[in-house]
């Protein structure tokens, strides 16, 4: 099954927005969708794009990056070959309180990666009836810009507005908190 997301590269952003990035901020946008939440982040990471990438594909740090993921395993490898790139087979639970309830839920990935360039997530089965999140890192001034896609459908019936107020409010705290960890190793 192919998922499209919305492609981040070749970011335009005002002389407003780069400031913001340069001071830490995180970038927001969403995107409608049918069913669920498409919410786009973007963020500056002062690391060349290269140790970027190592420390995002080292997948069990994940449960550092994204305080509600509680467990993050690789599963499978398969390595890259000549006519097809690096994939993982990951999974991952996360536990959730969100008002009046919390939840859990499980997801298994297929992770594609394009070296340096960009990491796919495509859902293959769990606790949603759609998922998929691109991660891509371009060069950016010394450092890296990092932009994470997400589109999730949970499982349980959720308006789509508080699954993406949920996301808009969360996404931004997370990837600050993954910059930090990142930055600290």
């Amino acid at each position: 099954m192919t998922v499209s997301m919305p492609s981040p590269t070749a970011l335009r952003v005002t002389q407003q927005e780069e400031r913001s990035l340069m001071n830490g901020d995180v970038l927001i946008t969403t995107t409608t969708v049918e069913s669920g939440a498409a919410v786009t982040a973007t963020m500056y990471v002062p690391m060349e794009r290269q140790q970027t990438w190592q420390q995002l594909t080292d997948y069990s740090k994940w449960v550092h990056y994204f305080p509600d993921i509680v467990q993050s395993q690789v599963l499978d490898v398969k390595r890259r070959t000549k006519t097809h790139p690096a994939t993982r087979r990951l999974y991952q639970v996360a536990r959730k309180a969100f008002m009046m309830f919390s939840a859990q839920v499980e997801i298994y990935l297929q992770v594609i990666e394009t070296l340096h360039q960009k990491i796919q997530f495509r859902f293959e089965q769990g606790t949603f009836s759609d998922f998929a999140a691109d991660l891509t890192l371009e060069d950016y001034g010394q450092g890296t810009l990092l932009t994470y896609s997400v589109k999730a459908t949970p499982l349980i019936p959720v308006p789509r507005f508080l699954i993406e107020q949920a996301i808009r409010h969360d996404l931004p705290g997370n990837m600050k908190t993954m910059r930090n960890v990142m930055c600290a190793a």
